[in-house]
């Protein structure tokens, strides 16, 4: 058996409304879908909040940064309410446990949809994160910066080592997208 190859850490833009990221991650498919699913594991690297693990079921994103940031660290004055405590309503569309999730993002009406893919690889799973329908490049560079840094969150998390700083890390990958995303 060959050598698996781990993936580029940049997000790929697929289209004009579509970014997706690869990560190759320690552990079982059980380990990994309990980190996408479970409200602690999950609130570790991203966000909280209980989850209808079930098609066309409801799930509340309950972000609070101030748990990601190392001592001394301060978050941009556009993200305070992130840091303290933010809600975000969400609906399952797709549930397969324990290789695919999928639900909406954003605002009524103009719902995008994040999915996740699981994939064992040996004593690794391979982790694709495709977030679609985003409605235009700013929403699709935010949001890449976004995933791009919570995922090198739950890289570190899994992998047992120390994360960089959440918001410097923040700002460069920031000023990344911008270029990245055309």
């Amino acid at each position: 058996m060959g050598t698996i190859e781990r993936p580029r850490e940049d997000g790929e833009v697929i289209d004009r409304q579509t970014v997706r990221f690869k990560r190759l991650l320690p552990g079982s498919i059980e380990r990994m879908w309990a980190y996408l699913t479970e409200p602690e594991k999950r609130a570790q690297w991203f966000a909280g909040g209980p989850m209808e693990l079930r098609e066309g079921g409801k799930a509340t994103l309950f972000f609070q940064h101030k748990n990601l940031m190392q001592p001394g660290e301060t978050a941009p004055e556009s993200y305070k309410q992130a840091v303290e405590g933010l809600t975000h309503d969400i609906l399952i569309t797709q549930c397969e446990p324990p290789r695919l999730l999928a639900y909406t993002w954003g605002a009524s009406g103009e719902n995008s949809e994040v999915v996740f893919e699981l994939e064992p690889q040996g004593d690794k799973v391979l982790l694709t994160l495709t977030h679609q329908k985003l409605p235009n490049r700013e929403e699709m560079r935010g949001n890449a910066g976004g995933w791009h840094l919570h995922l090198t969150m739950l890289t570190h998390l899994l992998e047992g080592t120390q994360p960089p700083r959440f918001w410097d890390t923040h700002a460069l990958l920031e000023e990344k997208y911008r270029k990245l995303v055309p």
